[in-house]
């Protein structure tokens, strides 16, 4: 029930960011979901490290439940600086990932975080993740690229951008300079084919 439920708030959510750009009639559907629970158990050892890498998601949007009592998420602000995210009772979370700076040809931004160890407790959070298209290519709907507004990114299959940031151990965004249009990074012509 609470997937079902996250799944619909993923949706609405990125429907209606899509309608705040002038794309009333754009569709999500078909677009897959990931749901993961993570398990953090810190110790007294592990205070001040991190727990996950810094890293930016690769998907479109992540809804993250936070553990209210154990804090530890933390985001990049624009210069650069962490800057702690701490747990508001009764909220969700919600970020946008390496998709959604593509679709959106770059007026949305990703959002780079990670977790670090501030006492040592077990802590859980719940992230359910919409991806990409499934079938179809990640890529800036056309009324989103105009002369003042040229098209950043190729189209790439979700699966091939996510193999590339996973083979390449390029986590925070950087996988994105692999599908910059004019990029003359070798991989790009790969992620315009499909792979079966």
């Amino acid at each position: 029930m609470y997937a079902q439920a996250i799944h619909k708030l993923a949706m609405d959510i990125a429907c209606k960011l899509a309608q705040g750009m002038g794309l009333a009639s754009f569709s999500f559907e078909g677009w897959p979901c990931k749901f993961r629970i993570n398990k953090y158990n810190f110790s007294p050892e592990t205070v001040n490290y991190s727990g996950v890498q810094i890293h930016t998601d690769s998907g479109f949007l992540t809804i993250l439940q936070e553990d209210e009592n154990v804090g530890g998420l933390e985001v990049m602000d624009k210069s650069g600086t962490f800057v702690a995210v701490e747990p508001l009772p009764g909220t969700l979370l919600v970020n946008l990932g390496d998709t959604a700076k593509v679709w959106s040809n770059g007026r949305l931004c990703n959002v780079k975080h990670r977790v670090v160890c501030k006492e040592p407790r077990t802590r859980m959070s719940i992230a359910s993740f919409l991806l990409g298209p499934k079938e179809a290519k990640v890529e800036a709907p056309a009324e989103l690229v105009d002369s003042s507004h040229p098209r950043l990114y190729v189209p790439f299959f979700y699966l091939d951008y996510r193999n590339l940031r996973i083979s390449k151990e390029l986590q925070a965004g950087e996988a994105l300079d692999f599908v910059r249009a004019n990029s003359e990074k070798e991989h790009v012509p790969k992620l315009n084919k499909r792979k079966d």
